[in-house]
């Protein structure tokens, strides 16, 4: 006799529920006081689950959704938080987050999230993907149309405003500021039934899509332009280069241009003027930049050189360490690593995917595996994914693609 299937079980426990009820208050008063927090809580008295939809400013945006709504969240997560070993497995018993490969197609967690919806459960997700560096809010995925049309949930729209002014992504410390998190819209699922999957989409990225390259407030702190070489890599007199920060400033270590970060997030020329009145007009600049570039130019020339641990992710498990302080060379068509025996290069025409994580990681994935290189605090890993697809859209014969990977 064959052996009767065992039932599966739940994604859903009741014990998600108590963490999100002890958690709620110490976290919200730390968020109140570190982010300057202005949460609006969502009512609805039927208690129906949703699909939540959010633009994503800070690295603490999946509490801020859970204040709104005092309910047990499942968020959509990327699979580098599942690959910490133990503390992966802590966090998978305490919330059950799930999980998603990023820059892949990855039908199980398409899976997953019905299984979720189902059961009742309410999903959360960023349709960016990544953390905004620039303020504004990137490129969402199409794919997030019909994946509501297939859950089926009500989608509620959830917007966080001044997060960058904040905290932005490439910065290590917090500003006094203020900032606001509420749910702008509810579309039915009545109403997207109506809808077109190029419709839908359309209302989802008008109803998320936030810029900050406004004065709204300030946002002090000595240290405001700190680490802001994590996110550009370009200088309105040199092009391509490498820029070092410190206090509110930030300086071309070509030509020794200075640049201030001021509170209310405007920049200053320090010794001349600059084009620049926001960072995200030196973050489009540089995306122009790199859009203008045939890197079939630099296959033999390098265009940046640095040093970054090296490591390989085994996916929902952990990372292996292979080398510390790996020398990388980033040419138009390829990474090359030196001091390292058991990768030496990166071919773009091999490689699937490059992503930007967290604040200084990049994960690349080729040949069915995933490395991770791991910089220091200076490290700026969008170059590498900028000119990553910049080569792949030349190379597709779509040199006027604007898509440069975020």
């Amino acid at each position: 006799m064959s052996k009767p299937k065992q039932k599966k079980k739940k994604w859903i426990r009741f014990r998600h529920k108590v963490v999100t009820f002890l958690a709620y208050l110490p976290v919200y008063i730390y968020s109140r006081i570190k982010y300057g927090l202005k949460v609006e809580r969502f009512k609805d008295k039927t208690k129906r689950p949703y699909l939540i939809l959010m633009n994503h400013q800070t690295a603490f945006d999946q509490f801020f959704v859970s204040f709104a709504f005092n309910r047990a969240i499942y968020f959509v997560a990327s699979e580098d938080l599942f690959s910490m070993g133990w503390l992966s497995s802590l966090i998978r018993y305490i919330v059950a987050p799930i999980p998603i490969r990023k820059q892949t197609t990855d039908v199980s967690a398409v899976m997953t999230c019905l299984r979720v919806a189902r059961e009742g459960g309410t999903i959360a997700m960023a349709p960016e993907g990544n953390r905004t560096y620039s303020g504004k809010t990137e490129y969402m995925n199409p794919a997030v149309a019909p994946l509501a049309r297939k859950l089926g949930l009500p989608i509620a729209l959830f917007r966080i405003e001044g997060g960058y002014g904040v905290h932005p992504r490439w910065s290590d410390v917090k500003r006094k500021g203020k900032m606001r998190c509420f749910v702008s819209e509810v579309i039915e699922a009545e109403e997207y039934k109506t809808l077109t999957d190029d419709e839908l989409y359309t209302r989802i990225t008008k109803g998320l899509y936030v810029n900050e390259a406004a004065v709204r407030g300030e946002f002090c702190h000595k240290n405001a332009a700190e680490y802001l070489e994590r996110a550009l890599y370009t200088c309105p007199d040199c092009g391509l280069s490498t820029l070092e920060s410190g206090g509110d400033l930030i300086t071309c270590k070509k030509c020794g241009l200075r640049v201030r970060y001021l509170p209310t997030k405007e920049l200053e020329g320090v010794d001349k003027s600059i084009p620049f009145k926001f960072t995200n007009d030196w973050y489009e600049y540089q995306c122009e930049l790199v859009n203008n570039l045939d890197t079939r130019l630099y296959t033999e020339t390098p265009l940046f050189s640095d040093t970054a641990d090296l490591s390989e992710v085994i996916v929902y498990e952990k990372k292996v360490p292979i080398a510390q302080n790996v020398g990388l060379t980033l040419y138009g068509d390829r990474i090359e690593l030196s001091g390292c025996e058991q990768v030496k290069t990166f071919p773009f025409d091999k490689v699937s995917a490059v992503t930007v994580l967290g604040k200084n990681k990049v994960n690349i994935y080729i040949d069915k595996k995933i490395y991770q290189l791991k910089g220091d605090k200076r490290f700026n890993g969008l170059k590498y994914v900028n000119i990553f697809y910049r080569n792949k859209n030349i190379a597709k014969g779509e040199e006027n693609v604007k898509f440069l990977g975020l």
